[in-house]
């Protein structure tokens, strides 16, 4: 039999071609256009998340004549990083996903733009990220200081989109792209669930020696909240006192906070958050006062707030500011310490993988395998099921007996907001 030969293409055939190749890069223009002009950027929106995670069927307990199990709660995540995050950033997602939480990721202004696009799009090649429909990308971002009070205007921002984005979950948790968890996020609200949801976890003291005084009482002008450029941080000559309309506790930038006290920040009538934003404006590291002031001088709050953050962190004095950096010599302290989180390590220390083996059970590129993955032993997450099935593990455990010595009478009046 004859084969047909394939015929040279016509002039026809080579504009299409042309024209199939030019729309094709005129809408990949668009689609990263997009990603860097709007405010934030998200899975699409056209549809519901995927039937499977949530089913909406009530939970069948195996045994009929159980109490019923605790509602599920969810967490919105606000992570943040900086320039060469960017990886980080995408790693620490995969490590607390989970599909019924929120997740805003936002690298700031001093990474290139092509940082937060590619971040984007790697979220959107995620099947699950697409079907769950919970990780969005801030594509227009803010300057965050070390230094200054633009780390606060930040994470309001990020605490204000999460509330505009969904209304259904219940604490909120800010990370940086440092941070990384010693517990399945199938751990963490197996035992959340349990909990009184009016609890804060807060690292708060009202004692302010005289290296805290020296770091609090100059005067600073943080760039971040008026430049477009990177620059210098300006200092005043001036110093200035402390108030006495409020006392000022300090802490650390990292908080586990109830929806109605992110709610008392962002939108409450009381006026105390925006008086305490004005005074810190112009304060160094005024993140590690913000949160633990307005919690601490709230009647509403004060009394159902926890002195822990849920974070384990060493440090080499207790006068630094930041924790040192974590390595493969700390792994059984920090999991002894039945913390949820750590803080600080460096980028891919071996330390991390060790967590990834041993504790969180997640192989490269994965998110960490849960009650609601039903797939083959290969792939336990290429299938999903109910996310409101928990499958909880050792790290429940040790999350367990931690909050049960944070949460007993006498350790809990004590570690509440005290004047020292």
């Amino acid at each position: 039999m004859q084969q047909n030969q394939p015929s040279s293409p016509t002039p026809r055939d080579n504009n299409s071609t042309i024209y199939c190749l030019a729309a094709s890069i005129f809408f990949s223009l668009l689609f990263l256009l997009s990603l860097s002009s709007t405010n934030y950027t998200t899975t699409p929106t056209s549809s519901s998340p995927d039937t499977r995670l949530f089913p909406n069927t009530p939970h069948v307990l195996n045994n009929p004549n159980s109490p019923p199990l605790p509602f599920v709660p969810s967490i919105a995540y606000f992570i943040t990083g900086s320039i060469g995050d960017a990886s980080r950033i995408f790693r620490l997602l995969l490590s607390v996903y989970h599909p019924k939480n929120f997740y805003l990721l936002h690298i700031d202004r001093f990474a290139p733009q092509a940082d937060r696009d590619r971040l984007a799009i790697r979220v959107n090649s995620m099947p699950v990220f697409r079907a769950a429909r919970n990780v969005h990308v801030i594509g227009k971002a803010d300057f965050a200081y070390p230094k200054g009070s633009s780390p606060i205007s930040s994470l309001l921002r990020g605490a204000s989109i999460l509330l505009r984005l969904n209304s259904n979950w219940d604490w909120f948790i800010n990370l940086s792209a440092k941070d990384y968890p010693l517990v399945t996020q199938d751990d963490l609200l197996h035992i959340l669930s349990y909990l009184p949801k009016d609890l804060n976890f807060v690292n708060h003291t009202s004692y302010i020696g005289w290296r805290e005084s020296r770091r609090m009482k100059p005067i600073i002008v943080d760039p971040g909240l008026y430049l477009a450029e990177k620059t210098g941080m300006f200092y005043a000559t001036q110093k200035r006192d402390f108030p006495n309309a409020y006392q000022l506790f300090s802490g650390s930038p990292t908080s586990v906070l109830n929806r109605k006290f992110v709610e008392f920040c962002v939108l409450g009538s009381d006026n105390l958050p925006r008086i305490l934003l004005m005074y810190l404006a112009n304060t160094p590291s005024s993140l590690l006062s913000y949160i633990p002031t307005i919690v601490c001088n709230s009647p509403e709050f004060k009394e159902s707030t926890v002195n822990h953050n849920l974070q384990y962190a060493s440090y080499y004095t207790t006068s630094n500011e930041n924790p040192r950096f974590l390595n493969g010599s700390d792994f059984q302290d920090i999991l002894h310490s039945g913390s949820a989180f750590a803080s600080q390590f460096r980028l891919n220390d071996p330390i991390l993988d060790r967590i990834d083996k041993e504790i969180l059970g997640r192989s490269r590129g994965s998110v960490v395998p849960g009650g609601w993955c039903v797939g083959d032993t290969n792939n336990t997450c290429a299938v999903w099921g109910d996310a409101n099935i928990l499958r909880p593990g050792p790290g429940a455990e040790r999350l367990e007996r931690r909050m049960v010595e944070l949460l007993t009478n006498g350790a809990f009046r004590t570690r509440q907001c005290l004047i020292e």
